[in-house]
């Protein structure tokens, strides 16, 4: 593979990411890491035609909406920019082997990524070198991963909330303070509670003139007597199936259902 080199009046391309907003407060805000960029591309001469901003976004995966668009402007032909800078390689990629397909992928269209926190000449020992970090940050990831979760099921068995809009019929209100933290917990939410025991008692007795309700029947008899849900909508099916097998209503709540990945349901939900 041919590296391309950097010279200057080369045009640069900033990626600036942050993976959630309270990252920002302990590691590399997405202000910082634009000042950053701007500088070192001063320094050196680089031209700054596009920047592209990914708040709120996992490294671990390619799955971004930003990354996919300056990697698509990257690879054709031609390339709108010769490099890509970025703040640290793992704000680029957290997997190792994605990033090297990238930085390949890049480099084959004469378009070459630079971090400004580790700079790497083109010789084999600094690609191994790093390789050797992207590895690193992997490792970090996934350890990073298992100590948010472990935090997370000890809140949880201790009772208090993880997090994410509570459930129909719930709110959140503070229940312990710990230093700066503050302990959460549900509590029944008087003003829409009623209509999730309405919800139930439909499905299992009816309305006094039917049998028991299904999902769709309850959904046109909530919004036929205006019934509206909690945001002053109308009610879907996939609201009253959500409510009617939810088993936070019998006291056991899972959390982490969904990867953080990509989405996809987690066989490892936590009660």
């Amino acid at each position: 593979m041919t590296v391309p080199q950097c010279s200057k009046g080369a045009r640069a391309a900033l990626y600036l990411r942050v993976s959630k907003a309270r990252e920002a407060e302990h590691d590399v805000s997405i202000p910082d890491q634009k000042r950053q960029g701007e500088a070192y591309c001063s320094a050196r001469g680089y031209a700054i035609v596009e920047t592209y901003v990914e708040p709120g976004a996992s490294a671990t995966n390619d799955r971004r909406p930003e990354f996919q668009r300056m990697i698509e402007a990257g690879t054709c032909k031609p390339a709108p920019f010769d490099i890509v800078v970025v703040h640290s390689f793992s704000r680029f990629l957290r997997d190792h082997f994605e990033l090297e397909f990238y930085v390949r992928k890049l480099a084959t269209n004469g378009v070459k990524l630079v971090s400004i926190t580790q700079e790497m000449d083109d010789d084999l020992m600094r690609v191994m070198m790093r390789q050797i970090m992207a590895l690193f940050d992997e490792y970090q990831s996934k350890e990073n991963a298992k100590h948010v979760l472990r935090a997370m099921s000890e809140n949880a068995r201790r009772g208090f909330w993880n997090g994410a809009l509570p459930p129909i019929g719930y709110r959140i209100v503070a229940a312990e303070q710990r230093g700066a933290k503050t302990k959460k917990k549900l509590e029944i939410d008087r003003l829409h509670a009623d209509t999730v025991r309405m919800i139930y008692r439909l499905f299992l007795e009816g309305d006094g003139v039917s049998g028991p309700m299904g999902v769709k029947s309850i959904t046109y008899y909530l919004n036929e007597r205006r019934t509206f849900t909690r945001d002053g909508g109308r009610w879907g099916l996939a609201q009253i199936h959500s409510i009617l097998t939810r088993t936070t209503y019998i006291g056991e709540h899972k959390f982490n259902k969904r990867s953080h990945k990509d989405g996809s349901a987690n066989p490892r939900a936590r009660s």
